[in-house]
């Protein structure tokens, strides 16, 4: 599979001698492993004015990016909903696949930083406003398909790991997943990283079809039905775990609160048991 990028085509807190918004399009690559080096993954950036916000000059800069950096992305994946029909034409017409995900660690940290470190010093830079939420509604939890779906044997578990343990993830035998550089996050040695475990004699299809998702990030739901859901795509959300008594209520609280402390970071993990040495999936998810 080739290398995924992640974009953002929108308006910034600069201001042309017309006293109009500057547009930016932001292209960079997704780390996928935990090797990863982001400092070294590839970007791609391009200011544009308010009259040329269109699909042909975002086409326009995927192609230059494609030149850039010397291959075209297996897929792209975007997360703001006010451009999602015009990132669509453009990655359409390009003939790139193309994917409103969550899954956009990487942008989300460079977008940061260039509100900190690069907007404020352009000229013509007036400090924003509060602006309207970029995401899409969260949607209500619903089962996993009858496809994948478990059986009562199923089991799961919220555990941890040492971030410590992740140096040796490429030698782990993992048949799905996808995973980033914990510099990413800014976590430090020695940080607990939760997780959640699903032990299933359906591993394999469960972690093919988790595989095709665009996972986002799993999270505690409070309320009359406590569980632990997973956050796919911009707005999907599944069932993955339910909370039925005061034990594994207060383990989900405990999950959350150590999400928390590890900058959001956290994994999904599928196993056919519990004495198993392999991942039939294994995702390093963070939230933001």
């Amino acid at each position: 599979m080739g290398k995924i990028w992640e974009l953002d085509f929108y308006s910034r807190p600069i201001f042309d001698e017309n006293n109009k918004k500057l547009w930016e399009i932001l292209i960079c690559e997704s780390p996928t492993d935990i090797d990863s080096d982001y400092d070294s993954l590839f970007r791609y950036s391009q200011f544009c004015s308010n009259n040329e916000v269109n699909s042909i000059t975002l086409g326009s800069a995927i192609a230059s990016a494609i030149e850039k950096a010397g291959e075209t992305p297996s897929k792209i994946r975007f997360f703001r909903r006010q451009m999602n029909n015009m990132i669509i034409k453009a990655c359409d017409d390009a003939n790139i696949s193309v994917f409103a995900s969550r899954h956009t660690y990487a942008l989300n940290r460079w977008l940061g930083e260039r509100e900190v470190d690069f907007y404020p010093y352009q000229d013509g830079y007036q400090a924003p406003k509060v602006s309207a939420s970029v995401q899409y509604p969260q949607g209500n939890a619903i089962s996993l398909p009858d496809a994948v779906k478990g059986d009562r044997n199923d089991k799961w578990a919220l555990v941890s790991l040492n971030s410590d343990d992740f140096q040796d993830m490429r030698e782990w035998a993992i048949a799905f997943g996808e995973a980033f550089p914990l510099s990413l996050a800014n976590i430090k040695e020695n940080t607990k990283i939760p997780g959640l475990i699903i032990f299933s004699k359906r591993a394999l299809p469960l972690g093919a079809w988790m595989s095709g998702l665009e996972l986002g990030y799993l999270r505690l739901e409070t309320g009359q039905f406590p569980r632990i859901c997973l956050e796919t795509g911009v707005s999907d959300s599944w069932i993955l775990a339910n909370l039925t008594d005061e034990k594994t209520v207060a383990e989900g609280e405990g999950f959350e609160s150590a999400k928390q402390q590890a900058n959001g970071v956290h994994f999904l993990a599928i196993q056919s048991s519990p004495e198993s040495e392999s991942f039939e999936g294994f995702w390093l998810l963070k939230q933001e």
